[in-house]
């Protein structure tokens, strides 16, 4: 699959010519790409689950982070490297099969889009600026308003795809990353007394249950495509030779992943000290919750406006990365609809509003059905991920382990989610549960490990045999 987005494209052989061509760009210049690719990560997600991670662990918050990072920040850091190395998300899932890589594109780019996580963007956002102060009788009103102002300055941002670094990276990003350390910073001053003792979902298994919480980040799912954007915005920069592209996306990968492993660990230490000030329900509350007792306890009343302004900020960042990711993977895929052009601004619409009205369906809502989606997506991209990185040396000569990897591990995943969907939406399949339940670690949330080393044996075999056909 090409990787530049549409907006890319106006990129044309005039500004090439304005733009001289260079072999990579500048330290400067990567420094402004991984702000922009941290900026496009780092939403609401990012912000509440460290200090939930660490208020809940307490005392056993280092391996409950340890956990945590692996799978929030190794997993879409080794996206990153593995789509780059592979030219592109398509042309690994084509591994599988064509149909599938347009199958799980599209499911992937709705999840990351639309459907979650960029209402959940305004959602959050809403929540923790708006809601303190909005009475309870014009809540909804109050909802619909700051959800049109959001989007609507999401979507002026997300005009250019290609010029996205000189509002995310130069500005935005570090802003945001000002804001959190001064709430670190209290937090070091304050100090962290006497750790809570690890409770609700931490009170054991810290470690796998980070892990399985990084999950709702949504950032292995997002790294798969953000580097269209970032593709962009480095061509942008005068970097014209595609290999240089790919590997200049790699280092701001890597940069974004160095400051989010920063960034969680502080926001991790954050919760701790805010669950020793005051104690949470996990069942109940969130990171939201933690973040708004520890602004509260340090800054008193302004304390609710100042958190507020970091989520909005955000939460912003994340929006308009997502809107201009999933415009120009569907601009470039589908450029037609019944016979009709499709222009990039026309998706960006589309996405916009229906984001609009999802957002206001309610965040808990929003949550509940994404974490069945989520595990059902997650373990596919993962073994995709893996077999991508030791492509040259096992992949490669054993073929056929692409697909029969990602069909054993997609069936087991797939029954998992229509489990979980039904029991959200209040009814119960208890057989499937029974069957699901038969698997080694599916008390984990780990029974599509095994399926996999299934797959890939079975993908040796497979494809052993028809070398030998051959």
């Amino acid at each position: 699959m090409r990787q530049p987005s549409p907006s890319s494209n106006a990129i044309d052989a005039s500004s090439a010519a304005r733009t001289p061509r260079m072999r990579g760009l500048s330290p400067r210049q990567r420094i402004v790409m991984t702000f922009t690719f941290f900026s496009m990560f780092f939403g609401a997600g990012n912000l509440i689950f460290p200090p939930f991670v660490g208020a809940q662990a307490g005392a056993a918050a280092v391996p409950a982070t340890v956990g945590f990072i692996v799978s929030a920040v190794g997993l879409p850091i080794l996206g990153v490297l593995a789509v780059s190395f592979a030219g592109g998300f398509d042309n690994l899932a084509r591994r599988v099969s064509p149909g599938f890589a347009t199958v799980l594109a599209v499911a992937i780019i709705l999840t990351i889009g639309p459907c979650f996580a960029i209402p959940r963007t305004a959602t959050t956002s809403f929540e923790m600026m708006v809601a303190p102060f909005a009475g309870a009788d014009g809540r909804w009103a109050a909802q619909l308003i700051y959800s049109v102002a959001f989007f609507a300055l999401s979507f002026l941002f997300a005009q250019r795809p290609e010029k996205l670094s000189h509002v995310l990276g130069r500005f935005m990003g570090p802003l945001l990353l000002a804001l959190i350390a001064v709430i670190f910073a209290a937090c070091l001053v304050h100090g962290v007394g006497t750790p809570a003792v690890p409770g609700g979902d931490y009170a054991s298994g810290q470690l796998t249950r980070g892990f399985l919480d990084g999950y709702q980040t949504m950032d292995l799912l997002a790294a798969l495509y953000f580097g269209i954007v970032i593709s962009a915005n480095i061509r942008a920069n005068g970097v014209g030779d595609e290999p240089q592209v790919r590997r200049e996306t790699a280092y701001a990968g890597l940069g974004t992943g160095a400051l989010l492993v920063l960034i969680y660990g502080a926001l991790s230490y954050v919760g701790v000290v805010s669950g020793a000030i005051v104690a949470i329900d996990p069942a109940h509350d969130t990171g939201a919750t933690v973040l708004t007792n520890l602004t509260s306890s340090v800054f008193g009343t302004a304390g609710t406006a100042f958190l507020g302004a970091v989520f909005v900020i955000a939460c912003l960042n994340v929006c308009t990365g997502l809107i201009c990711t999933c415009a120009s993977y569907f601009h470039e895929r589908f450029r037609t609809v019944a016979g009709h052009g499709v222009s990039y601004r026309a998706w960006q619409v589309v996405f916009t509003l229906f984001s609009l009205v999802v957002s206001n369906a309610g965040l808990s809502a929003i949550i509940r059905v994404s974490v069945p989606v989520l595990s059902a997506l997650y373990p596919m991209a993962i073994v995709l991920v893996a077999l991508a990185l030791t492509h040259r040396w096992f992949a490669a000569r054993f073929g056929r382990v692409y697909f029969w990897t990602v069909l054993l591990v997609g069936v087991t995943a797939l029954m998992g989610c229509v489990s979980d969907l039904v029991v959200v939406f209040g009814g119960s399949l208890p057989w499937l549960a029974a069957a699901l339940d038969l698997l080694p670690l599916q008390s984990y949330s780990l029974g599509w490990v095994v399926p996999a080393v299934v797959g890939m044996l079975v993908g040796v075999v497979d494809s052993a045999r028809r070398h030998g056909r051959g």
